[in-house]
């Protein structure tokens, strides 16, 4: 890894924003998931959330998510499931959906943990998730369509949030709050991918990586990973 990219890897790394993130409800288009998981890392989400029942479209979603391993993507069979597993981490649950009660996109503090609710491309959000949610948002629109395009509706929203903890100093920390075993991982598979590839097919320890971006491991991790056997 040369420095240059080390310097860039460490730079993403302080300005991951783990407390924010996008849950997307049955989302089964290949091109919007991926659109939205490309929006999410460009402002910093570590992790988004996918609720699809079967493992095909779960195998689906990863690999709609497949081009960008900067961001993880955690699956639930139920949209139970995945609020209550964001709720656990005190998030607000933020659900795209026009009702009486809804507010505009820009009125809402992201700057607490916040998760967007995105729901299917053809019928939206279903009750059940609406039913989990703290709060109703809507994008304001004045001319002759009801809605927009799931992935550019979370651009909209996502920035807005960046927007906000952008002004608060939330991208400006000294330290990033990923734990330094996540730091490691994505310092190892984000600057050595082929290296993490094989060590990964062949079930050897992720190696430590140093200050100046070099690997530190030992002569037998070495030795196995040159090994032709598996």
């Amino acid at each position: 890894m040369t420095p240059e990219r080390y310097a860039r890897i460490q730079e993403m790394l302080t300005s991951r924003q783990p407390d924010l993130t996008v849950c997307m409800e049955q989302v089964h288009k290949p091109h919007n998931i991926s659109a939205v998981i490309r929006t999410a890392d460009a402002v910093g989400v570590h992790e988004v959330h996918a609720v699809w029942p079967t493992s095909r479209m779960r195998t689906l979603v990863s690999s709609a998510a497949g081009s960008n391993s900067w961001v993880q993507v955690k699956t639930h069979r139920t949209i139970t499931d995945a609020v209550s597993h964001l709720k656990t981490q005190g998030m607000q649950i933020l659900a795209t959906n026009l009702s009486a009660k809804a507010v505009d996109f820009r009125e809402v503090d992201y700057m607490r943990p916040t998760c967007i609710l995105l729901g299917q491309e053809k019928t939206g959000i279903t009750q059940e998730a609406l039913a989990l949610a703290d709060q109703d948002i809507i994008i304001p629109m004045i001319g002759m369509v009801q809605s927009l395009n799931v992935s550019v509706a979370s651009a909209l929203i996502l920035y807005e949030a960046q927007r906000q903890r952008q002004n608060a100093g939330m991208y400006q920390r000294d330290t990033g709050m990923l734990d330094d075993d996540e730091q490691q991982r994505l310092l190892f598979e984000g600057g050595y991918p082929m290296l993490a590839r094989v060590a990964m097919r062949k079930k050897l320890p992720r190696p430590h990586i140093d200050h100046q971006g070099q690997i530190i491991a030992d002569t037998a991790w070495w030795a196995a990973m040159q090994s032709a056997a598996e």
